[in-house]
């Protein structure tokens, strides 16, 4: 069972107390003002990954981890950082003669604490981990990657860039209405999402003004998104997200947000073709309880005041096409609503532009 700690950096040292640990930090740690917490105890420290991380960062990572013979990993960081600690806890417990990817995952005994520093992914309280592997995202899954401790502290959002706290911050947004209305969703992840949405548009704006209660109150949230989609997983606009990150250079939030309000109107106009098993009223009634805290107009007015942009490109068909094909199937399927190829051309015929747009 993972312990969350609420405005716990402090309680960190206790936790690191005969350790030797590998600590998985990336850019921005230097910013943080934290090394007094880590430098009194025996550690290994590893930043060469990038955002988007790299299976070959991993690799290096575990080699890192086992030729220092750690016995514990730490994590502090944006979601790229989290993922990497995740995947390293998996991997170390592999045979490393073959492919990491290709084998099944085993349990990883090795204990694992997680200090994010965006209010973002929810990656501290999630089984799931994105990696890159010759191009491709891999998306990792194992209960045995779920931190052992996940300390929030608010005061690391405070300084964040202004991009980097709207795009965690639509991410964790779009985790917790897609969860909501997710195929897989439950009473627990329905409460979980409920409480993440809520949370984020009532702070948003304090929030992005750099209010510190807005900032606790955000990443409170933002690690309700994560556990409410640690049990449904993501749905279509997750899906369709991950190859325009990957090839028009967006942050992941900003990528999933422009998405989601294709797959919201779709939904909207097409309960009849429910496919959970709960039913098409069930569907109806998900949604307008979800409209009642945001709706999709309100959606898109948050995306037009944060002046988010759109890909732009003078190959459009070819670029959709190009998506179309990378769209991952699984997370369609979590969708309460079939999509095919031909509306997701549709849909990314509108999110695509030949023009100019703003700068987010």
């Amino acid at each position: 069972m993972q312990q969350i700690i609420l405005n716990g950096i402090e309680n960190v040292q206790a936790l690191l107390k005969d350790r030797k640990f590998l600590l998985v930090k990336d850019q921005a740690y230097p910013y943080l003002g934290v090394d007094s917490y880590f430098n009194d105890h025996f550690h290994v420290d590893f930043s060469k990954f990038t955002s988007n991380p790299l299976y070959e960062q991993v690799v290096e990572g575990v080699d890192v981890f086992k030729q220092s013979h750690c016995d514990m990993i730490v994590a502090i960081g944006g979601g790229s950082a989290i993922d990497v600690a995740k995947c390293i806890k998996l991997f170390c417990s592999m045979d490393p003669n073959s492919n990491f990817l290709k084998q099944t995952p085993t349990a990883s005994l090795v204990p694992l604490v997680a200090i994010p520093t965006t209010a973002g992914t929810g990656s501290e309280s999630t089984q799931h981990a994105v990696i890159y592997y010759n191009g491709e995202k891999q998306s990792i899954a194992s209960p045995s990657i779920i931190p052992d401790y996940a300390i929030l502290e608010p005061k690391f959002l405070i300084s964040l860039p202004e991009y980097q706290k709207k795009s965690t911050m639509l991410d964790a947004l779009c985790q917790g209405i897609e969860s909501w209305w997710s195929i897989s969703s439950t009473e627990q992840s329905k409460y979980f999402a409920k409480k993440a949405v809520y949370g984020i548009v009532r702070n948003a704006h304090a929030y992005l003004e750099g209010d510190l209660r807005a900032a606790d109150l955000m990443i409170k949230a933002s690690n309700y998104a994560g556990r409410a989609i640690n049990i449904t997983a993501t749905t279509a606009a997750h899906a369709m997200s991950y190859k325009i990150t990957a090839k028009y250079s967006f942050a992941h939030g900003h990528a999933v947000a422009i998405c989601l309000p294709e797959v919201w109107l779709y939904l909207l106009r097409h309960t009849n073709e429910c496919t959970d098993r709960r039913g098409e009223k069930y569907l109806r009634e998900t949604l307008y309880d979800i409209a009642a805290i945001i709706d999709v107009k309100q959606f898109q007015g948050l995306l037009e005041e944060l002046n988010v942009e759109y890909p732009c490109t003078t190959n459009k068909s070819l670029d959709i096409e190009e998506l179309v094909n990378a769209v991952n199937v699984t997370r369609l399927k979590n969708t309460p609503v079939a999509l095919h190829e031909d509306t997701l051309r549709e849909m990314y015929g509108r999110i695509i532009k030949e023009c100019r747009s703003k700068v987010l």
